[in-house]
């Protein structure tokens, strides 16, 4: 511990950390978690358009469509300033728009995946490219929010879409040692058990997902209390620690329904892996997918590894460009870590710029 309380900090190390530390108690926080100013352009059941509002001058070019993942904020893509991927889409004067699905109740418990990639999401892009006169929309989706825009793409070739660029999103299960034992279990009880539970519980409560997203970072958490201390002069730092744990204490449940899809499809049979997965009255297809498509995996992501995220590449015979990147951070990290204004926010703004007016 010795170093954690070195001498060694100049002055005005020292009276940034008094102050930092006066910031976090007193004063409630130090991370600017203001959202980007936005106006809804459309509302429906489990889902409210916004279009953000320009910053600096006006916005231009084929729109962007942030699709969240089910049981995350959709600040997921506004954290804070400074580390908001809306931010600074906005700042390079693109047009950006948003989808939020807003809280889920107990009584949304027969909502499957089904209702976002055929009613939800295709509704987004219809009003997303109406508001941006009649403009294709490029998808950005986070995690199981990539899985929505690109099932989405495949199920309606017709939609109005440019281009799908995914962060953080599975494909082959098969290839995360973390599942292994799920998969296991699930064989030898023909996933009865698991099902049955969440059949009983309706679906995972909001109390589950948190803590489940932290246990996936547990080496993280159980180091932060002599993290904080380390970096108590580093203001940013503990800004982005501060904004991580608003994100990760505000998870959403997921619907029964949806959970139970999650497993039984993507975990227990990994229907995904083969680029094929049975819809509500057909099975979508994504060689049917014949738009720019990415997917930037985090090299910490310990959620989704990057061969889980890239085997993507193999399932998209009939995409003009598959673009598949690492960037650095974990599962949250890569989207909207410190260092992703400089990695991932970059190949974000190159796929855009190459893809897209």
């Amino acid at each position: 511990m010795s170093s954690i309380f070195d001498r060694t900090r100049t002055p005005e190390q020292r009276r940034q950390a008094v102050s930092n530390l006066f910031d976090f108690v007193v004063k409630g926080g130090m991370a600017d978690t203001t959202r980007m100013p936005s106006e809804v352009i459309d509302e429906g059941h489990k889902s409210t358009v916004h279009r953000y509002l320009p910053v600096n001058g006006p916005l231009s070019g084929d729109p962007v469509l942030f699709v969240p993942p089910l049981g995350s904020q959709a600040a997921c893509f506004d954290l804070r300033r400074g580390c908001s991927l809306a931010e600074h889409l906005l700042t390079n004067g693109r047009r950006t728009y948003l989808v939020d699905y807003g809280e889920m109740r107990l009584s949304d418990r027969d909502l499957g995946i089904e209702f976002w990639v055929s009613e939800v999401v295709p509704n987004a892009i219809r009003k997303v490219s109406q508001d941006a006169g009649g403009a294709p929309v490029n998808l950005v989706g986070w995690c199981l929010g990539g899985l929505l825009a690109l099932l989405t793409t495949a199920a309606y070739p017709d939609l109005p879409v440019k281009s799908v660029i995914m962060v953080a999103s599975p494909f082959d299960l098969s290839k995360h040692r973390l599942v292994a034992p799920l998969r296991s279990a699930g064989r030898y009880t023909g996933g009865r058990i698991i099902g049955s539970f969440l059949k009983v519980l309706g679906g995972l409560p909001s109390q589950i997902v948190g803590p489940a997203f932290k246990a996936t970072s547990l080496t993280t958490y159980l180091k932060k209390p002599v993290t904080l201390v380390k970096h108590r002069d580093d203001r940013d730092f503990l800004a982005q620690v501060e904004a991580v744990d608003g994100l990760m204490n505000s998870m959403l449940a997921y619907p029964g329904r949806a959970t139970l899809q999650v497993y039984q499809r993507l975990v227990q049979r990994n229907e995904l892996a083969e680029g094929r997965i049975q819809g509500s009255t057909r099975v979508i297809d994504l060689a049917t997918v014949r738009v720019p498509v990415m997917n930037v995996a985090g090299t910490r992501d310990v959620l989704v590894p990057v061969d889980v995220a890239h085997h993507v590449g193999d399932l998209l015979p009939n995409s003009p460009e598959v673009r598949l990147e690492t960037a650095p951070g974990g599962h949250l990290g890569v989207l909207t870590g410190r260092s992703a204004p400089r990695t991932t926010w970059p190949m974000i703004d190159d796929f855009l710029a190459e893809h897209s007016g």
